[in-house]
């Protein structure tokens, strides 16, 4: 049987479905018992057939952290059809994904560079494996008011300043499908010896269809973690991890994914990464292609509406926006006198269209293999009329808010900070003081504090419109934001780690 053929086949959807059809008295978890104990509300949502293919590690399903069976087959068909030499199936999303290659490529004092606009599952992983940030700035354009990727310019300049940093992380794409030069900065990388890692969650698509960004791996990255859920067609949750060449340990990897995922990891999830590798290894060029062609239609309709402006392909070109994914649509509607999280609640409360993405200037969607023409047309409709009844600029304090917070003082590791003794100080006292906690607006999930970090009076500001704006914050104690935790003054300042 050759390659193409493989790939139709669903070796664990398989093994799944044979385990919840055939009769069997259980005594095992979980406590539903096939769907027999299930809330009636609970199933009359989902119906009952999903609860029967709710199982745990039967012998028949392999085990996901020693892989003999199903669950091993389903993995080296997903390594050949996204173009990995290893794959390994993440039930705890990627974030669990971003957070092992931090812990299986540095110890405990490790520097590690990233950008500033990493995800938060970046800093996590860098509080459970002790490794030491070394930030660099990413390229931000102020006409569009979007962060952008980091530069090889700015790795360089990381690089020869750290020469001791154990492995490397970029975001690509970044949120609004802004893709760097990955393959440059896999080649900086690699002449100083250290792993790429790349977090490549909105971009599992790229390797199915020639008119789309390059693949992080096929660019020459060594790592990268896809959340197989976002843009294609697996359960929330479900993501993978690809690894290539021998810069990254194997054996502390596959134990780092140990310590971050759940040991009773859900089948269901499992299965459906195997289903979705399957159609898109045998379906993804056309189905690419359909979404492209919805895409582009979205992008033409809507560049044509008054008062709004779309991110487009042609805008690319400079270091940190190497180039665009189309199917990512991200729309300013600063221009009709709104914030992103006034015309998200508008367009969602009066029309029925949701955003991905909502922020202060920008409305960002996803366009994927789900979606319709009516689809598209709903949404063009939906922002034409959102226009007929808002004209006008947002106010000038609120523009460029989006945009490049200065690049902070890392004054203690994020681990460090993490376990700290901490105080909690009014607001306007926490101004330079070291951060204690991860605070952060979502989505997208990229923080504006980080545990060590000073805070600056820009970061804080910045919170307080997304806040006032509509928007929403996670990750400190006090919602309102009327107050911060900061380390103690004893905890000291060890490091500046600033690129």
């Amino acid at each position: 049987m050759n390659l193409v053929e493989l790939q139709h086949q669903t070796p664990l959807l398989d093994a799944l479905r044979h385990c919840a059809q055939r009769p069997n008295t259980p005594f095992y978890a979980p406590g539903h018992k096939r769907g027999q104990g299930i809330p009636s509300q609970l199933s009359n949502l989902l119906g009952s057939q999903v609860f029967r293919a709710d199982l745990p590690e039967l012998v028949e399903l392999d085990n996901l952290f020693a892989p003999q069976g199903p669950i091993q087959a389903a993995q080296e068909l997903a390594a050949q059809a996204f173009g990995a030499e290893q794959t390994w199936f993440l039930a705890n999303g990627s974030t669990s994904g971003v957070i092992a290659a931090i812990i299986a490529t540095c110890n405990p004092g490790d520097r590690i560079i990233l950008p500033r606009n990493v995800h938060q599952s970046a800093i996590s992983g860098l509080i459970l494996s002790g490794a030491i940030p070394v930030f660099v700035e990413p390229e931000y354009d102020p006409v569009l008011d979007l962060v952008h990727s980091i530069t090889p310019a700015g790795v360089t300049t990381a690089l020869t300043q750290y020469p001791d940093a154990k492995a490397l992380l970029m975001v690509y794409p970044t949120y609004y499908g802004v893709c760097g030069d990955v393959q440059a900065i896999a080649q900086l990388a690699h002449a100083q010896g250290i792993p790429l890692l790349v977090d490549e969650a909105h971009g599992p698509h790229f390797v199915f269809h020639p008119e789309l960004p390059t693949a992080a791996l096929a660019a020459g990255a060594d790592l990268a973690v896809q959340s197989i859920h976002k843009v294609l067609s697996a359960m929330t949750q479900a993501a993978m991890l690809h690894v290539q060449g021998e810069r990254v340990d194997r054996d502390r990897l596959t134990k780092a994914l140990q310590l971050v995922q759940s040991t009773s990891p859900s089948y269901l999830l499992l299965a459906s990464l195997d289903a979705a590798r399957q159609q898109m290894a045998t379906q993804g060029q056309a189905l690419m292609t359909q979404t492209l062609q919805l895409a582009d239609l979205a992008r033409t309709q809507i560049s044509q509406i008054l008062g709004l402006q779309v991110l487009q392909l042609e805008q690319a070109g400079s270091p940190g926006f190497a180039t665009l994914d189309r199917t990512r649509l991200t729309v300013t509607v600063s221009g009709l006198g709104l914030t992103g999280f006034e015309a998200d609640e508008i367009l969602n409360e009066e029309f029925g269209v949701t955003a991905e993405l909502p922020s202060l200037q920008h409305l960002t969607f996803i366009i994927s293999l789900g979606n319709t023409e009516a689809d598209i047309q709903q949404l063009v409709m939906a922002l034409k009329s959102l226009t007929e009844g808002h004209h006008g600029s947002l106010p000038s304090n609120l523009v460029g808010a989006n945009g490049r917070l200065p690049l902070p003082n890392v004054m203690l590791s994020p681990r460090d900070a993490w376990f700290a003794p901490t105080e909690t100080v009014a607001i306007a006292q926490a101004v330079n003081r070291v951060s204690a906690e991860l605070v952060c607006p979502y989505p997208p999930g990229i923080p504006i504090l980080v545990p060590g970090e000073a805070i600056a009076s820009e970061a804080i500001n910045y919170l307080q419109q997304v806040l006032a704006a509509g928007g929403f914050i996670t990750g400190c104690a006090d919602a309102s934001l009327q107050t911060l935790k900061v380390a103690k003054e004893e905890a000291g300042k060890i490091r500046n780690e600033k690129a």
